[in-house]
This record gives structure tokens, sequence and C-alpha cells, in this order.
């Protein structure tokens, strides 16, 4: 199913970080925190500005993004998990690069 969120919000889906430490441990997964990066799935048309007109999102579908450990709400379609979030709880865009 497409989801398309409104308004100025942000469908992320987690991405989740290697199970196995340096030193070979592993992690069960009752300990571990939630990932704080995700990838965008999809973005809303943007915020309607008080003139009535939208500002254009800072972020696209494809983005790998940092957002807070506590931001946004966790949904399930299709049975896969997502975190959906206005864009203004999205702390920076990772780039690849120098």
């Amino acid at each position: 199913m497409k989801t398309r969120p409104l308004h100025d919000r942000v469908l992320l889906r987690r991405i989740e970080e290697s199970q196995t430490v340096k030193g070979g441990i592993i992690i069960p997964d009752t300990a571990k925190e939630k990932p704080m990066e995700g990838e965008v799935v999809s973005v809303g048309p943007g915020k309607v500005m008080e003139d009535g007109k939208r500002s254009a999102m800072s972020v696209k579908a494809g983005d790998r993004v940092l957002f807070g450990k506590y931001a946004g709400t966790e949904i399930k379609i299709d049975d896969e998990e997502y975190v959906i979030m206005r864009e203004e709880e999205i702390l920076a865009v990772l780039v690849k690069g120098n």
C-alpha cells in the first residue's frame, strides 16, 4: 500500500544497526536501543504558511536522516514498522562523500 503523509510530515523506515560489536559480542534485541537513523520513504507536500503558500520540504524519498530518540509516532503498514514525524523533528540529513 502506498502512503503519502499530509502537510509537513515524513514517513521513515528505521535503519537497524549491526547486531554484533567489535569484540564479537551479540547484543540481544531486548537490550538494544531503537536506532535514531532512518530512510525517508515518502514526504508530504509541505507546510501551508500563513499567506497560503506551501513551504518546500528539505528532505525527499531515499534520504538517510537522523532524528531524536523519542521523535515521531510508530505505525505499522502491511506488517512493516515505520515512523511518521514532522519535518522539524529531523535533526540532520546524512550525506555521503568527503
